[in-house]
Protein backbone atom coordinates (compact mmCIF):
# COMPACT_ATOMS: atom_id res chain seq x y z
CA UNK A 1 0.00 0.00 0.00
CA UNK A 2 1.97 2.79 -1.20
CA UNK A 3 -0.08 5.66 1.15
CA UNK A 4 1.58 3.73 4.23
CA UNK A 5 2.55 6.83 6.99
CA UNK A 6 1.64 9.09 4.76
CA UNK A 7 -0.85 11.93 5.68
CA UNK A 8 -2.83 13.99 2.80
CA UNK A 9 -5.86 16.34 2.89
CA UNK A 10 -8.95 16.28 1.19
CA UNK A 11 -11.24 19.83 0.76
CA UNK A 12 -14.83 19.29 0.16
CA UNK A 13 -14.87 15.65 1.42
CA UNK A 14 -18.50 14.74 1.21
CA UNK A 15 -18.50 15.94 -2.48
CA UNK A 16 -19.04 12.79 -5.49
CA UNK A 17 -15.29 12.94 -6.27
CA UNK A 18 -14.42 13.69 -3.06
CA UNK A 19 -16.20 10.63 -1.12
CA UNK A 20 -14.68 8.15 -3.77
CA UNK A 21 -10.94 9.47 -3.46
CA UNK A 22 -11.37 9.71 0.60
CA UNK A 23 -12.63 5.99 -0.35
CA UNK A 24 -9.52 5.10 -2.59
CA UNK A 25 -7.00 7.02 -0.44
CA UNK A 26 -8.01 5.07 2.72
CA UNK A 27 -7.67 1.55 0.95
CA UNK A 28 -4.51 2.63 -0.41
CA UNK A 29 -3.51 3.43 3.48
CA UNK A 30 -3.28 6.92 3.83
CA UNK A 31 -4.12 8.65 6.18
CA UNK A 32 -6.89 10.93 5.67
CA UNK A 33 -7.43 14.50 7.01
CA UNK A 34 -11.03 15.54 5.16
CA UNK A 35 -13.04 18.78 4.98
CA UNK A 36 -16.50 19.08 5.27
CA UNK A 37 -18.76 22.82 5.94
CA UNK A 38 -20.20 21.19 8.59
CA UNK A 39 -19.33 18.27 11.04
CA UNK A 40 -22.89 17.84 12.50
CA UNK A 41 -24.71 16.91 8.81
CA UNK A 42 -24.77 13.46 8.98
CA UNK A 43 -25.52 13.75 4.78
CA UNK A 44 -21.70 15.12 4.79
CA UNK A 45 -20.25 12.76 7.51
CA UNK A 46 -22.16 9.38 7.38
CA UNK A 47 -20.80 7.89 4.37
CA UNK A 48 -17.24 8.86 4.82
CA UNK A 49 -16.94 7.41 8.79
CA UNK A 50 -18.45 4.01 7.13
CA UNK A 51 -15.43 3.73 4.65
CA UNK A 52 -13.09 0.62 5.62
CA UNK A 53 -10.55 2.51 6.86
CA UNK A 54 -11.75 5.54 8.54
CA UNK A 55 -11.82 4.48 11.91
CA UNK A 56 -8.39 4.06 11.83
CA UNK A 57 -7.30 6.80 9.69
CA UNK A 58 -9.63 9.42 8.68
CA UNK A 59 -10.07 12.53 10.54
CA UNK A 60 -12.54 15.43 9.91
CA UNK A 61 -12.40 19.03 9.68
CA UNK A 62 -15.05 22.22 9.54
CA UNK A 63 -14.03 24.15 7.34
CA UNK A 64 -14.95 27.13 4.73
CA UNK A 65 -14.25 28.47 1.34
CA UNK A 66 -14.89 31.97 2.13
CA UNK A 67 -12.89 31.73 5.41
CA UNK A 68 -8.53 32.41 4.56
CA UNK A 69 -7.48 30.13 7.40
CA UNK A 70 -9.76 27.44 7.91
CA UNK A 71 -8.01 24.96 6.03
CA UNK A 72 -4.59 25.43 8.63
CA UNK A 73 -5.17 22.82 10.85
CA UNK A 74 -6.62 20.23 8.30
CA UNK A 75 -3.52 20.88 5.92
CA UNK A 76 -1.18 20.67 9.08
CA UNK A 77 1.47 17.92 8.42
CA UNK A 78 0.01 16.76 5.40
CA UNK A 79 2.15 16.19 2.46
CA UNK A 80 -0.59 16.25 -0.50
CA UNK A 81 -3.74 18.20 -0.83
CA UNK A 82 -6.78 17.10 -3.18
CA UNK A 83 -9.00 20.39 -3.26
CA UNK A 84 -12.27 19.32 -4.86
CA UNK A 85 -14.50 21.80 -2.44
CA UNK A 86 -16.15 24.28 -4.78
CA UNK A 87 -19.95 24.72 -5.64
CA UNK A 88 -21.05 23.10 -8.87
CA UNK A 89 -25.02 24.48 -10.20
CA UNK A 90 -25.57 25.72 -13.60
CA UNK A 91 -28.45 27.73 -11.68
CA UNK A 92 -26.54 29.42 -9.14
CA UNK A 93 -26.14 33.24 -9.26
CA UNK A 94 -22.68 34.61 -9.89
CA UNK A 95 -21.73 35.59 -6.63
CA UNK A 96 -22.62 32.78 -5.20
CA UNK A 97 -20.53 30.05 -7.82
CA UNK A 98 -17.53 32.35 -8.62
CA UNK A 99 -16.46 34.01 -5.18
CA UNK A 100 -16.36 30.63 -3.26
CA UNK A 101 -14.32 28.99 -6.35
CA UNK A 102 -11.73 31.52 -6.94
CA UNK A 103 -11.49 32.55 -3.26
CA UNK A 104 -11.90 28.91 -1.40
CA UNK A 105 -9.08 28.11 -4.16
CA UNK A 106 -6.55 30.96 -3.04
CA UNK A 107 -7.67 30.04 0.46
CA UNK A 108 -6.61 26.85 0.37
CA UNK A 109 -3.47 27.55 -1.61
CA UNK A 110 -2.52 30.08 0.92
CA UNK A 111 -2.99 27.64 3.78
CA UNK A 112 -0.43 24.64 1.79
CA UNK A 113 1.85 27.46 1.78
CA UNK A 114 1.97 28.27 5.01
CA UNK A 115 2.47 24.35 5.28
CA UNK A 116 6.28 23.42 4.88
CA UNK A 117 4.90 19.50 4.86
CA UNK A 118 3.14 20.04 1.83
CA UNK A 119 4.86 18.46 -1.28
CA UNK A 120 2.29 18.52 -4.37
CA UNK A 121 -1.58 20.18 -4.22
CA UNK A 122 -3.75 18.45 -6.97
CA UNK A 123 -6.69 21.22 -7.65
CA UNK A 124 -9.93 19.26 -9.15
CA UNK A 125 -11.09 21.33 -11.78
CA UNK A 126 -13.53 20.51 -15.32
CA UNK A 127 -13.59 20.68 -18.95
CA UNK A 128 -15.41 23.47 -18.11
CA UNK A 129 -12.30 25.59 -18.35
CA UNK A 130 -11.22 23.69 -21.47
CA UNK A 131 -13.77 23.41 -24.13
CA UNK A 132 -15.89 26.62 -23.85
CA UNK A 133 -15.81 28.83 -26.64
CA UNK A 134 -17.85 30.83 -28.76
CA UNK A 135 -16.88 28.96 -32.29
CA UNK A 136 -18.81 25.53 -32.45
CA UNK A 137 -16.47 22.96 -31.46
CA UNK A 138 -16.37 20.34 -34.88
CA UNK A 139 -16.41 16.71 -34.88
CA UNK A 140 -13.00 16.89 -36.41
CA UNK A 141 -11.81 18.89 -33.59
CA UNK A 142 -9.20 17.14 -30.93
CA UNK A 143 -9.47 18.80 -27.50
CA UNK A 144 -6.32 18.76 -25.67
CA UNK A 145 -5.11 20.12 -22.52
CA UNK A 146 -3.64 23.27 -24.44
CA UNK A 147 -7.57 24.38 -25.11
CA UNK A 148 -8.79 27.07 -22.74
CA UNK A 149 -12.12 28.35 -22.38
CA UNK A 150 -13.24 31.92 -23.54
CA UNK A 151 -13.72 33.77 -20.00
CA UNK A 152 -15.32 36.43 -21.81
CA UNK A 153 -17.66 34.16 -23.97
CA UNK A 154 -18.86 32.75 -20.36
CA UNK A 155 -19.32 35.82 -18.64
CA UNK A 156 -21.35 37.34 -22.20
CA UNK A 157 -23.59 33.74 -22.13
CA UNK A 158 -24.13 34.34 -17.98
CA UNK A 159 -22.69 30.62 -17.87
CA UNK A 160 -21.59 31.20 -14.20
CA UNK A 161 -20.35 27.89 -13.63
CA UNK A 162 -18.15 27.71 -16.14
CA UNK A 163 -16.75 31.11 -15.62
CA UNK A 164 -15.98 30.35 -11.86
CA UNK A 165 -14.03 27.32 -13.44
CA UNK A 166 -11.83 29.74 -15.40
CA UNK A 167 -11.33 32.04 -12.92
CA UNK A 168 -10.64 29.57 -10.36
CA UNK A 169 -7.90 27.83 -12.28
CA UNK A 170 -6.22 31.24 -13.46
CA UNK A 171 -5.94 32.19 -9.87
CA UNK A 172 -4.66 29.12 -9.02
CA UNK A 173 -1.70 28.91 -11.60
CA UNK A 174 -0.85 31.98 -11.08
CA UNK A 175 -0.80 31.78 -7.16
CA UNK A 176 1.36 28.67 -7.54
CA UNK A 177 3.75 30.18 -9.67
CA UNK A 178 4.34 33.16 -7.31
CA UNK A 179 4.29 30.49 -4.51
CA UNK A 180 6.77 27.87 -6.19
CA UNK A 181 4.10 25.52 -5.56
CA UNK A 182 4.09 21.93 -7.45
CA UNK A 183 0.39 21.96 -8.72
CA UNK A 184 -1.79 19.60 -10.92
CA UNK A 185 -4.71 21.03 -12.34
CA UNK A 186 -7.69 17.93 -13.01
CA UNK A 187 -10.47 18.77 -15.48
CA UNK A 188 -12.96 15.92 -15.54
CA UNK A 189 -16.06 16.38 -17.69
CA UNK A 190 -19.65 15.24 -17.06
CA UNK A 191 -18.96 12.79 -14.07
CA UNK A 192 -20.87 9.29 -13.65
CA UNK A 193 -21.18 6.32 -11.61
CA UNK A 194 -22.11 5.10 -8.17
CA UNK A 195 -22.86 7.26 -5.56
CA UNK A 196 -21.15 6.90 -2.14
CA UNK A 197 -22.77 9.79 -1.11
CA UNK A 198 -26.76 9.51 0.27
CA UNK A 199 -27.94 12.69 -0.93
CA UNK A 200 -28.35 13.32 -5.28
CA UNK A 201 -25.19 14.99 -6.55
CA UNK A 202 -25.72 17.46 -9.35
CA UNK A 203 -24.33 14.67 -12.11
CA UNK A 204 -26.30 12.35 -10.65
CA UNK A 205 -29.55 14.08 -10.66
CA UNK A 206 -28.91 14.99 -14.28
CA UNK A 207 -28.80 11.49 -15.60
CA UNK A 208 -32.03 10.70 -13.65
CA UNK A 209 -33.89 13.47 -15.12
CA UNK A 210 -32.89 11.78 -18.44
CA UNK A 211 -33.99 8.48 -17.79
CA UNK A 212 -37.09 9.40 -16.40
CA UNK A 213 -38.56 12.70 -18.26
CA UNK A 214 -36.27 12.70 -21.21
CA UNK A 215 -34.14 15.64 -20.55
CA UNK A 216 -31.33 16.38 -22.73
CA UNK A 217 -28.66 17.78 -20.61
CA UNK A 218 -26.07 18.18 -23.30
CA UNK A 219 -26.80 21.35 -23.64
CA UNK A 220 -22.99 22.78 -24.07
CA UNK A 221 -19.75 20.82 -25.50
CA UNK A 222 -18.71 20.42 -21.64
CA UNK A 223 -21.76 17.83 -21.32
CA UNK A 224 -21.35 15.97 -24.57
CA UNK A 225 -18.94 13.85 -22.56
CA UNK A 226 -18.92 11.23 -19.76
CA UNK A 227 -16.43 9.98 -17.18
CA UNK A 228 -16.55 7.21 -14.48
CA UNK A 229 -16.32 9.09 -10.69
CA UNK A 230 -13.71 6.12 -10.10
CA UNK A 231 -11.15 6.87 -13.02
CA UNK A 232 -11.64 10.48 -11.73
CA UNK A 233 -10.51 9.40 -8.20
CA UNK A 234 -7.74 7.10 -9.50
CA UNK A 235 -6.38 10.38 -11.57
CA UNK A 236 -6.46 12.60 -8.38
CA UNK A 237 -4.27 9.54 -6.52
CA UNK A 238 -2.07 9.01 -9.71
CA UNK A 239 -1.34 12.79 -9.99
CA UNK A 240 -0.01 13.22 -6.74
CA UNK A 241 1.79 10.06 -6.62
CA UNK A 242 3.92 9.69 -10.34
CA UNK A 243 6.25 12.68 -9.73
CA UNK A 244 6.77 13.22 -13.00
CA UNK A 245 3.04 14.43 -13.05
CA UNK A 246 2.42 18.41 -14.00
CA UNK A 247 0.09 20.62 -15.52
CA UNK A 248 -3.23 20.25 -16.55
CA UNK A 249 -5.13 17.15 -17.56
CA UNK A 250 -8.46 16.34 -19.09
CA UNK A 251 -10.17 13.41 -18.07
CA UNK A 252 -12.52 12.28 -20.65
CA UNK A 253 -13.92 8.38 -20.81
CA UNK A 254 -16.28 8.96 -24.05
CA UNK A 255 -17.77 11.94 -25.89
CA UNK A 256 -21.21 10.78 -26.21
CA UNK A 257 -24.65 12.19 -27.80
CA UNK A 258 -27.76 12.35 -25.47
CA UNK A 259 -29.76 10.14 -27.18
CA UNK A 260 -26.80 7.27 -26.94
CA UNK A 261 -26.99 7.61 -23.39
CA UNK A 262 -30.83 6.51 -23.30
CA UNK A 263 -30.16 3.90 -25.91
CA UNK A 264 -27.57 2.38 -24.22
CA UNK A 265 -29.90 2.56 -20.67
CA UNK A 266 -32.98 1.23 -22.48
CA UNK A 267 -31.08 -1.80 -23.61
CA UNK A 268 -29.34 -2.59 -20.01
CA UNK A 269 -32.51 -2.22 -18.76
CA UNK A 270 -35.60 -3.23 -20.93
CA UNK A 271 -37.92 -2.62 -17.97
CA UNK A 272 -37.24 0.46 -17.35
CA UNK A 273 -39.16 3.22 -18.84
CA UNK A 274 -37.65 5.52 -20.88
CA UNK A 275 -39.01 8.19 -23.25
CA UNK A 276 -38.89 6.44 -26.17
CA UNK A 277 -39.35 9.13 -28.99
CA UNK A 278 -35.67 9.98 -27.65
CA UNK A 279 -33.75 6.92 -27.60
CA UNK A 280 -35.03 5.42 -30.81
CA UNK A 281 -34.34 8.23 -32.86
CA UNK A 282 -31.55 7.86 -35.70
CA UNK A 283 -28.10 8.45 -34.01
CA UNK A 284 -25.38 10.21 -35.36
CA UNK A 285 -22.54 8.21 -36.69
CA UNK A 286 -19.82 10.56 -35.19
CA UNK A 287 -19.35 11.50 -32.11
CA UNK A 288 -19.38 15.64 -31.80
CA UNK A 289 -15.65 16.01 -31.44
CA UNK A 290 -12.63 13.82 -30.00
CA UNK A 291 -10.88 14.54 -26.55
CA UNK A 292 -7.14 13.53 -26.10
CA UNK A 293 -6.88 10.75 -23.52
CA UNK A 294 -2.67 10.61 -24.38
CA UNK A 295 -2.17 12.92 -21.47
CA UNK A 296 -4.44 10.82 -18.82
CA UNK A 297 -3.07 7.65 -19.78
CA UNK A 298 0.34 8.71 -19.22
CA UNK A 299 -0.99 8.73 -15.82
CA UNK A 300 -1.48 5.33 -15.76
CA UNK A 301 -5.29 5.73 -16.43
CA UNK A 302 -7.34 3.07 -18.46
CA UNK A 303 -10.84 4.51 -18.78
CA UNK A 304 -14.11 2.54 -17.31
CA UNK A 305 -16.42 1.88 -20.45
CA UNK A 306 -19.50 4.17 -20.85
CA UNK A 307 -21.97 0.68 -20.31
CA UNK A 308 -20.37 0.09 -17.32
CA UNK A 309 -20.75 3.45 -15.98
CA UNK A 310 -23.72 3.64 -16.79
CA UNK A 311 -25.05 0.71 -15.49
CA UNK A 312 -23.07 1.15 -11.79
CA UNK A 313 -24.98 4.93 -12.02
CA UNK A 314 -28.30 3.25 -12.14
CA UNK A 315 -27.68 0.53 -9.99
CA UNK A 316 -26.67 2.94 -7.24
CA UNK A 317 -29.67 5.50 -8.19
CA UNK A 318 -31.91 1.81 -7.76
CA UNK A 319 -30.32 0.65 -4.38
CA UNK A 320 -30.45 4.65 -2.69
CA UNK A 321 -34.16 4.31 -3.83
CA UNK A 322 -33.69 7.20 -6.02
CA UNK A 323 -35.32 5.26 -9.32
CA UNK A 324 -37.65 2.45 -8.82
CA UNK A 325 -38.06 0.15 -11.48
Amino acid sequence: MSGEGKVVCVTGASGFIASWLVKLLLHRGYTVHATVRSLKDPNKVSHLLALDGAKERLHLFEADLLDENSFDDAINGCEGVFHTASPVSPFATKGELVDPAVKGTLNVLGSCVRTPSVKRVVVTSSTASVMYKSNPISATDVIDENWFSDKEFAEETKQWYILSKVLAEEAAWKYAGENMIDMVSLHPCLVIGPLLQPILNFSSELILDTIKEGKDFMFSPVMNCCVDVRDVANAHIRAFEVPSASGRYCLVGETVHFSQVLKIVGQLYPSLVIPAEKSKGDLPIVPPFKVSQDKAKSLGINFTSLEVSLKDTIESLKEKNFLSF
